[in-house]
């Protein structure tokens, strides 16, 4: 029996797949079978034969009541012309979307797209954000922002990155997301078809990074941010381009008397500037902090700097790269800032000036008090007051709640508590050992709080960041830089393992950074909390892997992977994970001498980022590599949690022999490690083998072992899964009325756990017991609560039980 029907695993984040093919003929264990072969949302259609069928209900429904979409970061108070640049954009939307809710067909049904591009430093975001705040009222289904952090390809956010947290955003359910980012992009496009949006890409780094974001919908509006016009966009879709130059004159005195004052010199200091807003501000804030800001002095000071040469003309050339987008130079931004720079930085105390240098090393998303206090050699406390004052100065800018509030949703406690559910019934526990200690660390005397995920940020503009960077190998050198870095990344790995440690603390652990939290303290409250935390830091600790690849620190690079294992199992992100454990197998193969459990370790992971993917080869082949790899070390808790691994990818391709075969031997390995959870659990993914092989009898007593040996442990959570997959094999074997018993304590272990996706598998799977006994009143019961549960996420089931349930009313 395959499992998409009711009572089998609920779409997550590794869907089931269609039976893939086996080296062994498991269908021929019983003389008839039903079966089809496929992936079956909703109604479904069987004959004695059928072959592959695939047979889709429309996109999930919007989870009821969610809110409508507003993640527009807020205005700059100190914006000053572009009135232009508002006047086209108003201009270019009526033509397309009038005020009166009707498309124009001028523009062929495409959406409005309206690229701003120029150079870094111009103030292309502040004018995305004014035109999105002036427009908002016209787009009242929904507002959607996202930086795309494309300065540079290797800060670049995938486009996978973004849909994520849009489809979340716009009201989909996160059990429900897809982990492929074909789907998600179908799935955006289906959502958003109907819909006015407004969507702002800021930062956008190519065409192929913002393509897939586009709405659908011909009544959206997307404004994108680049350096370069993107001209592909303009080609394929009609998109319009408008350059960000520098302010004049007037407007540039203007804004610098806004954030300082006015007075002789004023107008020679805004002519240093190049009419920048990025260096304006920073200068502004420079004379803000003097009750009579002395502006021929500062002039004065940026011309000893002998670094800018004047503005930077409208007049001079943008070069082509060569696929038909101008490249704005590189470093051409700079150049008319580089004076406002310098004054700006030598007015830094020595050790604020220290904290930028050294917290600038990598394109870090954001920089926190630890991170810093970590690079810097100094407490938490004094990093945090030293931030500030950057802040106050600039040169950073303290990133606001409501910017993180999107993403902080997707860890909110209901996303996560069904993430939870659905990492429990996939994550392999062989040889899992019961090691549950949680807490921080220290180093060097500064205490390493792993903290609260709403602890302050800090973000570096791009120009700030390389600044700050060329004055750290001036000034405290490549090996000063490189010890920053390490530190850097210690503090990560630790403060990581410690979040981990709360996310998932049955687990078996590898690395130092987790010996070390043995006998102490818990770092966070519950594993909500420790789980919030990690997705905060996801692009940071992404950012520490590749930035300890890059410094050779192998071991750090392993450890770094391992420590996001409670992450990614909880709530995917499966791109980057990928990528990450990529490095961590390299890294751990050049430490096998002195970490020989690391690399089967990487491997398993790794399978398990292919295995979300539906990449079965991939992972296949990382599972196999990993116990081998496990056996060369001779570390059989590692060997038996691959084997394992290998069984839970042949249950999903439905090769049901090769599964049990491989979880007897896991079992076996297992028993040596001597692990009565792993080997509890591993009894239930044998019985379930046995389920689809349709050896229901044989099933039937195994999942009984195997509800002893978890009842032993105790584990509710397993224990009702257990109970539903004897339920389920009882209705199979023709057994329907030994099922309620299991079915009913199942419901309500479930209830308590909080689980609304399992409940209404069961509630399905009840109905489909009552259907058996030809009590119609009773299915209509299971079913009005399986619809009840459907609609609270928005489940792709939904129509499919809500026309049954009108059938059996009318």
């Amino acid at each position: 029996m395959a499992d998409t029907g009711p009572g089998g695993p609920r779409p997550s984040a590794t869907p089931e797949p269609a039976a893939l093919g086996s080296t062994t003929d498991d269908r021929a264990a019983t003389t008839t079978r039903n079966h089809i072969s496929g992936t079956v949302y909703g109604a479904a259609v069987q004959a004695q034969s059928i072959g592959t069928l695939t047979i889709h209900e429309p996109a999930p429904a919007i989870v009821p009541g969610a809110l409508v979409p507003c993640t527009l970061p807020p205005v700059t108070r100190h914006f000053i012309d572009r009135e232009a640049v508002l006047a086209e954009v108003v201009r270019l939307l009526d033509q397309a979307l009038p005020a009166d809710g009707v498309e124009s067909m001028g523009n062929g049904g495409a959406p409005l797209v309206v690229i701003l591009w120029g150079p870094g430093g111009v103030g292309k975001t502040a004018t995305a954000l004014r035109l999105a705040a002036a427009l908002r009222g016209r787009f009242e289904e929904g507002q959607l922002y996202a930086n795309l952090r494309g300065a540079a390809a290797a800060t670049a956010l995938t486009p996978s990155d973004v849909l994520l947290r849009f489809l979340r955003d716009l009201g989909v359910h996160p059990a429900y997301v897809p982990t492929e980012p074909d789907a998600q992009e179908s799935l955006f496009r289906t959502v958003t078809v109907e819909r006015r949006l407004l969507t702002v890409l800021d930062d956008a780094h190519s065409v192929a990074q913002v393509r897939p974001l586009l709405a659908a919908s011909p009544a959206s509006l997307t404004i994108v941010t680049s350096r370069t016009d993107l001209g592909r966009l303009v080609v394929e879709y009609g998109a319009h381009t408008i350059r960000i130059g520098p302010l004049g004159t007037p407007d540039a005195v203007g804004l610098l008397a806004r954030l300082g004052g006015t007075g002789p010199g004023v107008e020679a200091v805004a002519q240093r500037c190049g009419g920048m807003p990025l260096a304006l501000c920073a200068i502004g804030a420079r004379a803000a902090a003097t009750q009579q800001p002395d502006w021929e002095l500062l002039e004065r000071e940026m011309a000893m700097s002998g670094e800018t040469d004047g503005p930077y003309g409208d007049e001079r050339p943008y070069a082509h790269d060569g696929t038909g987008e101008r490249e704005v130079p590189p470093g051409a931004a700079g150049e008319p800032m580089r004076g406002a720079m310098d004054v700006s930085y030598g007015n830094l105390s020595e050790a604020a000036a220290r904290v930028f240098r050294l917290s600038s090393l990598r394109p870090w998303r954001h920089v926190t008090p630890g991170a810093a206090a970590a690079a810097a050699g100094v407490s938490e406390e004094e990093a945090g007051a030293l931030l500030a004052e950057l802040a106050d100065a600039r040169l950073v800018e303290a990133v606001s709640e409501a910017s993180e509030a999107s993403e902080a949703s997707e860890a909110s406690e209901a996303s996560e508590a069904e993430a939870a559910a659905k990492a429990r019934e996939s994550e392999p526990q062989a040889g899992d050992g019961a090691e549950s200690g949680t807490g921080t660390g220290t180093e060097s005397g500064t205490e390493l709080k792993a903290g609260a995920s709403d602890q302050a940020r800090y973000r570096f503009h791009d120009l700030w960041r390389q600044y700050a960077e060329q004055r750290a190998l001036a000034e405290d050198g490549i090996a000063g830089a490189a010890s920053a870095v390490r530190r850097t990344l210690l503090w990560y790995v630790r403060a990581a393992a410690a979040a981990d440690a709360c996310v998932l603390p049955g687990r078996w652990h590898l690395g130092p950074a987790y010996a070390r939290l043995a006998g102490r303290p818990a770092a966070y409250e519950n594993g909500l909390s420790a789980l919030a935390w990690l997705r905060h830091e996801r692009e940071n600790l992404a950012e520490a892997v590749r930035a300890a690849a890059d410094h050779g620190l192998d071991e750090l690079a392993w450890e770094l992977c391992e420590a996001m294992w409670g992450l990614h199992l909880r709530l995917g992100f499966h791109q980057q994970w990928v990528a990450t454990h990529r490095l961590g197998v390299e890294a751990a193969a050049r430490c096998a001498e002195e970490s020989p459990e690391a690399e089967g370790r990487m491997r398993a992971q790794l399978g398990f980022a292919y295995l979300g993917l539906a990449e079965y080869a991939q992972a296949q082949a990382q599972f196999e590599e990993a116990a081998a790899a496990d056996r060369r070390a001779g570390h059989i808790r590692g060997e038996a949690t691959a084997v394992e691994s290998l069984g839970l990818l042949h249950l999903k391709q439905q090769r049901w022999t090769d599964a049990a075969e491989c979880f007897r031997s896991a079992r076996d390995l297992a028993r040596q490690v001597g692990d009565p959870r792993a080997l509890a659990l591993l009894e239930h993914h044998l019985g379930r083998s046995f389920q689809g092989m349709g050896r229901h009898e044989e099933a039937i007593e195994q999942l009984r072992h195997a509800l002893e040996l978890i009842r032993a442990l105790p584990d509710p959570y397993n224990e009702a899964r257990v109970l539903m997959s004897l339920g389920q094999t009882l209705i199979a074997a023709g057994r329907a009325e030994e099922a309620d018993e299991p079915l009913g304590r199942a419901a309500t272990v479930m209830a308590a756990e909080g689980s609304v996706v399992q409940q209404a598998d069961l509630a399905e799977l009840r109905a489909e017991r009552a259907h058996q006994a030809g009590d119609t009143e009773a299915e209509i019961r299971f079913l009005r609560a399986a619809l009840t549960l459907h609609e609270r996420t928005g489940a792709p089931r939904t129509g499919a039980v809500r026309a049954r349930l009108e059938r059996l009313e009318q």
